[in-house]
Formats: structure tokens, sequence, C-alpha cells
């Protein structure tokens, strides 16, 4: 599915690749969506369905060009640079906007999933009773997964394993975010945080020629969970790859009813009112990231009051988002831009 691309057509994916990766830094986000939307869904899936035995035997042989070729390096390539740019950049801004101005931007997010969610159906024609009943299934999907209780943390490495290609869902199951479910299996904090913060320690340490790390158990345990969970994350971007673009040549119809539902479903997750519920330790202190910040363990959602001020410029955000999903996609359409 390789297209020969302009100059503009290469900035825009790369500017595609700095939205999935800004989706993909929020809590119940998904940089699927914006794939899905952006209407370079199937050509991701596709490319990744190439990383395969044969991209293997490529890479081994030496024979780097075709391997490029192959995978449709040019695409994936200008994607990943886009979203290394936003984890630098936009993710940043998202931080302090999240920490300063949460209800609006949990508003803008909620708008721009209901604008996605009217953009994708709005051209789906083919509905019939089994595509309604795949996207009923959806939407029972996406409710139930957010409103569920966060287990408890669990390193056992096959767990961590299974953690790791959860957590890459959010790049390929728009509606479905890879943090989200994290928190839910009881692990965001052992391994976005802690194995994160083991693995920066453990630099810092061999850039001032410290090896006493490798004496110390807690240390070494952390590095592991993060390989292992580093393992499972490409295994899960390639196995899922390979799922979905099965599913897509066969059942293309319900595939995309899925979505939908899926998509609508999980709107709960991005519900603007809510209180945050902090992660604790036994002895019931909040936990810290790295950079000082208290650790999300779940949100206590409520219905907002009318009487504020606040609470109609949430919903002024919540109109943004939506023209803003649904400006990009005209532009997207005028300008024939994939």
């Amino acid at each position: 599915m390789q297209q020969t691309r302009t100059l503009t057509d290469k900035i825009l994916l790369i500017l595609k690749g700095l939205a999935m990766g800004a989706a993909n830094k929020v809590p119940g986000v998904s940089g699927g969506v914006v794939a899905f939307v952006a209407g370079f869904y199937e050509e991701f899936i596709y490319s990744l369905q190439k990383i395969n035995l044969k991209a293997f035997k490529l890479l081994i042989s030496g024979r780097f060009k075709s391997l490029y070729q192959y995978v449709n390096g040019k695409f994936l390539g200008l994607l990943i640079l886009g979203m290394l740019i936003s984890y630098f950049s936009i993710s940043k801004i998202l931080d302090y906007l999240i920490i300063h101005y949460e209800l609006f931007v949990w508003s803008s997010f909620f708008g721009m999933i209901i604008g996605s969610i009217y953009y994708i159906s709005k051209d789906f024609d083919e509905w019939d009773r089994n595509s309604l009943i795949f996207a009923m299934l959806g939407i029972i999907g996406g409710i139930a997964i957010s409103f569920l209780e966060p287990a408890r943390q669990n390193d056992n490495l096959w767990f961590v394993f299974f953690c790791g290609m959860i957590s890459v869902s959010g790049m390929t199951l728009p509606g479905l975010s890879g943090s989200f479910i994290l928190i839910l299996l009881g692990n965001y904090v052992l391994l976005l945080v802690d194995s994160v913060n083991a693995l920066y320690d453990t630099i810092a340490d061999i850039l001032l020629w410290d090896f006493s790390f490798t004496s110390n158990p807690e240390r070494i345990r952390m590095l592991k969970v993060l390989i292992v969970f580093a393992a499972g994350s490409v295994a899960g971007l390639v196995s899922l790859s390979h799922l979905l673009g099965y599913v897509l040549k066969r059942h293309k119809k319900e595939t995309f009813a899925a979505i939908i539902g899926f998509i609508t479903g999980s709107l709960g997750v991005v519900w603007p009112w809510k209180v945050k519920i902090f992660k604790t330790n036994a002895a019931g202190e909040t936990l810290i990231d790295q950079e000082g910040n208290k650790i999300i363990d779940n949100y206590d959602r409520y219905w907002p009051q009318f009487d504020t001020s606040e609470t109609w410029l949430a919903l002024f955000f919540i109109f943004i988002g939506i023209f803003i999903v649904l400006g990009l996609a005209w532009y997207e359409n005028k300008n024939g831009a994939k």
C-alpha cells in the first residue's frame, strides 16, 4: 500500500505522527483514533504487518534497501519521527495543560472523540443487522473497560509480557488507551514509573562509570521487568497488526462497525468531569513519580453543575474539540492527502 508522497504529504504525515504521540500520552485517549480519522489507519496496519519473518531475513542478510521498501519504511519512519518530536514537545505542553487546565483539556479530547465518531460513521453506509450487532458489542466493550476497577500490581514476568502486548493497543485499536489499560491491570506504576526510573538511574550510573547497580537485586529486577515489557510491546505491535490486517481483509465492514462502537463506548474514559484517585503504598502514602507528580490510580466521575461558568467553558471546549477534528478532516478531503 505504498504511495508516492509530495513534500507536503510528508510534512502532514509527520504532523499526524505528532498527533498520535500526543494522544497516546493521555490515559484514556487512543492514538489509533488519530490514524483512523486522518485516513492512514489501514496503511499503518498493513505496514506493521510487513514486520515478519521475511523482513527479518532481509535484515540479517544485509539487504537494507529491500527491507526499507518491503516494510514501507518511508511511511513508518515519518510517522515515528512525528511521535518522537511529540514526546519532546507537544506531550510536554500537554503535561503542563493537564496540570493547570485539566477540565478543559479533557473537554477538548472528549469533543475530539465525539467529532471522530461522527466523521467515521457518517460515510459508513453499510449498516445492516450484522454491523449493528458488532457496533453494540464494541459499545459494550468500551463501556465495560471505562468502569473496571484496577487490579493489584503483579510483577510476574509472563504477566509483564502480556502487559507489554496490551500497552501498544492504543496505537492499533482506535478507542483503546494502552496507558489506561495498564492502570486497570494494576501495573501502570511498575511499568511506566518504577522500571523507567530504574533505567534512568542505571544510565546515570554508567555515565559516571559506576557499576555498583549490578549488585543491587531490586535494580536488576526492575531492568528485567522493563526488558520483558519492551519485548511484549514489540510482540503486541506485530501480532495485533497481523490480526487486524487479517480481519480488515475478510471482515472490513464488521471491523469498522466494532471500532465505531468501541470508540463510542470509550467516551466514559475521557469524561471531563471526574476526580482523581491516587495510588498509595501499604502505609497509605500517596506515590510520587520521578517528576514529583502524584500517580493516578483511577477516576471518580460525576455530573457537572450547570450554574458555574467553568462548566459552560468546558462545554465550549468540547465544541472546539469537535470542530478541530471536523476541520482537519475537511482539510484532508479537500487536499486529497493521506
